[in-house]
């Protein structure tokens, strides 16, 4: 296949709604790609429950996106929710330690632990200092948007 040829092929491919093209012979092997391959991931801000609890908000913006972190007041503290549908993490490696123990007070932007979603590793941290005072999840467990993590009593 020479130059011309394929040049109209391009010229095909651009003027469809094609997005890919593939052609194969005992020769050659051609193969046409048009447009890059974006990723969109959109997280949705939900609205908190009417209740008449205090209701916490904060916002914490990450790679890919802004996700939104709820903690409804509890009576032994506050609950840190997932903001995301993903696998819980308690630990940066399988062989790592925790990031955090129960008993143990966290910092203002230390990291509780990680949610994992669509291979993109979130990190959960603390708004304020905290200390822990329950862990709600197994390592690895899946989560759902809004379930409860942690159990923190503020210092």
């Amino acid at each position: 296949m020479d130059i011309k040829e394929i040049k109209s092929l391009i010229k095909m491919v651009m003027e469809s709604d094609i997005s890919e093209f593939e052609l194969e012979n005992a020769e050659e092997k051609i193969k046409i790609k048009r447009g890059g391959v974006h990723e969109i991931v959109h997280y949705q801000t939900p609205q908190p429950p009417l209740s008449a609890q205090p209701f916490v908000q904060t916002v914490q913006v990450l790679e890919g996106g802004t996700v939104t972190v709820s903690a409804p007041v509890d009576e032994k503290g506050i609950n840190v929710t997932s903001p995301i549908v993903g696998t819980f993490y308690r630990a940066p490696a399988p062989d790592a330690s925790p990031y955090v123990e129960v008993g143990q007070v966290v910092e203002k932007g230390q990291v509780f632990c990680i949610v994992e979603a669509m291979k993109l590793m979130n990190e959960i941290e603390a708004e304020f200092r905290c200390k822990i005072v329950k862990i709600c999840k197994e390592n690895a467990q899946p989560v759902e948007f809004g379930d409860v993590l942690f159990v923190v009593e503020p210092l």
